[in-house]
Order: C-alpha cells, then sequence, then structure tokens
C-alpha cells in the first residue's frame, strides 16, 4: 500500500512521538514478552496505559497513524490505532493492517481502539472469521465482542451471523479464550440474545469435538445461570 507522508507538520509530531517513547522503555516487560514468545521488530516494552495518555495528548490524524503504523515498532502500532480517525479508515487499509498482524495484543488494540469504530465493522469482522490465519479469526471475534459491549443501539439481527458461523471456531483450541468470551459477551446484551446464546451454546455439546464440547461448558457455565441474568437486569436499568 503506498502512502504520501510528507507533510511536515504531522512530520514534526511523528518525530515528537518517537523521542517521547524512547525513554519510556522498559526491559523487563520485553525480557518477559521475548520468553513467552511475543516478539515484534522493535518492542520498548512501554505499557498501555502509558501510550494510551500519550495519545491523549493528540488529536487524531490520518497521516499520523499511517506513519506510526509503518515505523513497525509495537509501540508506534499501538499509537496509530489510538490516533487513527476511524471515519477515515478504509477497507483496504484494514485489511492491509490485519496481514500484518503478528501478535493477539496488536490484534485486540485494532479491534478495541479502531477497528470497531469503523462504518463497516460488522462487515469486516464477520468477513475476518473466515480468513485462514489464527490472527484474522481472533481480530474478527475481538470486533464482534467488541461491539457486543459497545454498540448499544444495535439491532439484535447484527449479531446473528455470529451464531451461524460458530460452529468451526467452536472446534478451534486456539480460539477457545476469545470464542468463548465473545459468545458470553453477545449472550449479556439482553434477554433476548440470551435465551438464543444459552440455546445454540447447547447445540455445541452435539458436535463431536472435544474442544466444542468445553467451550459449550464454560459458555452455560456462564450464561445459563440466574448471576447472567441479573447483569442482564442490571444494565436494562442503566
Amino acid at each position: 500500500m503506498d502512502y504520501i507522508l510528507d507533510n511536515p507538520g504531522v512530520e514534526r509530531i511523528f518525530q515528537e512521538i518517537l523521542s517521547k517513547i524512547k525513554p519510556l522503555q522498559n526491559g523487563e516487560v520485553v525480557n518477559s514478552m521475548v520468553k513467552r514468545g511475543v516478539n515484534y521488530k522493535v518492542n520498548l516494552g512501554v505499557s498501555i496505559p502509558l501510550l494510551r495518555q500519550m495519545a491523549s495528548a493528540y488529536n487524531k490524524n490520518h497521516l499520523l497513524a499511517l506513519k506510526l503504523w509503518n515505523k513497525q515498532w509495537r509501540e508506534t502500532m499501538i499509537l496509530a490505532t489510538l490516533l487513527e480517525e476511524p471515519d477515515k479508515v478504509t477497507e483496504d487499509q484494514m485489511d492491509f493492517w490485519v496481514k500484518n498482524f503478528h501478535t493477539v495484543e496488536i490484534a485486540e488494540q485494532a479491534a478495541m481502539n479502531l477497528f470497531s469504530k469503523t462504518h463497516f465493522a460488522y462487515q469486516k469482522g464477520y468477513g475476518y472469521f473466515l480468513g485462514k490465519k489464527l490472527l484474522v479469526k481472533i481480530v474478527g471475534l475481538l470486533m464482534i465482542g467488541r461491539l457486543a459491549l459497545t454498540d448499544s443501539e444495535a439491532s439484535d439481527e447484527k449479531f446473528d451471523p455470529f451464531f451461524e458461523l460458530m460452529p468451526p471456531l467452536s472446534k478451534d483450541p486456539q480460539l477457545s479464550m476469545v470464542f468463548a468470551r465473545v459468545f458470553i459477551q453477545i449472550g449479556l446484551r439482553n434477554f433476548a440474545l440470551h435465551e438464543t446464546a444459552v440455546s445454540h451454546a447447547r447445540i455445541l455439546r452435539t458436535i463431536e469435538v472435544k474442544t466444542a464440547h468445553e467451550n459449550a461448558d464454560h459458555i452455560l457455565g456462564e450464561l445459563d445461570c440466574e448471576d447472567a441474568k441479573a447483569i442482564i437486569r442490571m444494565r436494562k436499568r442503566e
């Protein structure tokens, strides 16, 4: 993807941000990530709260976000998701970024901070479910999970495709944690979706795959109970 990145004002801010990131580096965090197999081209180990604080000092800017993303440091990529303008994001840009995801952390930050706020969030989220790469599927799940939490105006029908696409996702042990979490988030939106989610979770038990059964047990343990209904009642009053 080619971009023209020659705005002097944006370049000044870009360089200013880079100079602010470097003193915040934390070697212990970097070493911990490396031991867990989390690797980046450049990783300074700056905490997410500090990056959010840094981003809050700047206005969102499309060109700045592109420059930060193209730098390909862990910190600049996270800042790009925080400083991008959702209305200016294109589908091609999203696809390009997703192809460059190498960690769950970046997938999660992009889904939460940016992708779920675009005009085509549902369309792209469900499309990513069908991707071949693990991180592509994860970002799709995370987008729909974020929308389930934040898009209070969305109709229940917006979440129907999730249940239609869930059987193959439920079988993948690498997706289990994210899959179950999103399933539960949708099921806690309201009583209608709660009933739908519980019904479909029971269907998972008919799939002759251990991971699907485990996901079903986890989901039903969280949803098929009075505590879940109490959470929904509380949200209705808010």
